[in-house]
């Protein structure tokens, strides 16, 4: 059981909605993150963003971007 309470429905807010949207369109859910990250949803975008940037920076190759993806899912306990 997770100790912040996860938002699974993103209500009125728009930030929330067009994540919430994408992510389901991807995946076909909601990335535990993106649910507790919820609750700042300017934070989450920001999140979101940084992340993006790196992956689309080109600094480190997709190969080893994969790698650190996984080690950070694994230091975390989370599946892959």
């Amino acid at each position: 059981m997770p100790r912040v309470r996860e938002i699974d429905e993103p209500g009125d807010d728009p930030i929330l909605g067009e994540t919430f949207a994408k992510e389901r369109e991807t995946f076909g859910f909601l990335l535990n993150t993106t649910k507790i990250q919820a609750h700042t949803p300017g934070i989450m975008k920001a999140a979101k963003q940084l992340s993006a940037a790196v992956d689309r920076s080109g600094r480190l190759p997709q190969e080893l971007l994969a790698l650190v993806y996984l080690r950070v899912a694994l230091i975390n306990g989370c599946p892959f």
